[in-house]
């Protein structure tokens, strides 16, 4: 691996690179913090692909552009002499120490769940009025909920045993077929929400990232689904000439497969 000067060299390099381009090449010239923005989502959304395909090589490749987009912004921030790069490093940095009182302070703490507990606190004396406060607008509605769930857990607004959040999601979906029955599609999605928020509620409680168990299943359909697609092409069929019973062949074999 690189020695820290090694390392700190190619972050100079890199910076280097970011004013030559911001000067000369008429596309990154013409770039704002707003255009970048929504090619920064979809650059964590590929490393977060290759971080699921666990492919090394890749997740380097993914951090490279990501950390790319994070001197792109320092570089506009220090145009608009608002901040450059050192203050970026600088205000995390600090964050950290003050958000460690166990490491750079006088705080014991026994484990991770006080850990969490005294972030939150922290964070209130920051000056935030809510403890929902920091989680973004933007996020997936599912990750979202995750956040949610696990922020108001960290002041103590949390269910005690797994059974009881079993119990509610039992509820919400027995709400969610009596208004199936009431045929009314309004309290209908409002129930599916409710269900959806129970279920990732209770993924918590027994371990689960909601998302990352969705994406698996997600992957495994894909897979079987592609299956069967190259199985009907094998026999010269086309999949909407099939018939359900025809495809539920080829689908049942694919699950043999793709556990």
């Amino acid at each position: 691996m690189n020695s820290r000067s090694q390392q700190l060299q190619a972050f100079n390099r890199l910076l280097d690179i970011m004013d030559d381009l911001r000067e000369k090449c008429p596309w990154d010239r013409k770039q704002t913090l707003e255009s970048l923005r929504h090619l920064t989502i979809e650059e964590t959304y590929e490393l977060g692909d290759a971080i699921l395909k666990n492919d090394l090589e890749e997740i380097k490749k993914e951090l490279g552009d990501v950390l790319l987009h994070i001197v792109f912004y320092a570089k506009i921030g220090s145009e608009k002499q608002a901040f450059d790069i050192a203050d970026v490093a600088n205000s995390i940095s600090e964050k950290l120490i003050d958000r460690h009182p166990h490491i750079y302070g006088d705080v014991e703490v026994k484990d991770e769940e006080e850990v969490k507990q005294n972030w939150e606190k922290l964070k209130l004396k920051e000056g935030k009025k809510s403890v929902l406060e920091g989680v973004p607008k933007s996020l997936p509605a599912l990750v979202k909920a995750n956040r949610i769930q696990d922020k108001v857990a960290g002041v103590g607004f949390d269910w005690e045993e797994p059974h009881q959040v079993w119990k509610k999601v039992q509820e919400e979906l027995s709400e969610l077929n009596a208004e199936i029955n009431n045929g009314n599609s309004d309290k209908i999605a409002s129930e599916f929400g409710d269900v959806l928020f129970s279920m990732i509620n209770y993924a918590r409680f027994i371990g689960v990232n909601p998302e990352n168990a969705l994406e698996r299943t997600n992957q495994k359909f894909i897979e079987r689904f592609q299956y069967l697609e190259k199985a009907a092409e094998k026999i010269g069929k086309k999949l909407t000439d099939m018939s359900l019973a025809e495809m539920d062949v080829f689908w049942n074999k694919a699950k043999k497969m793709h556990h």
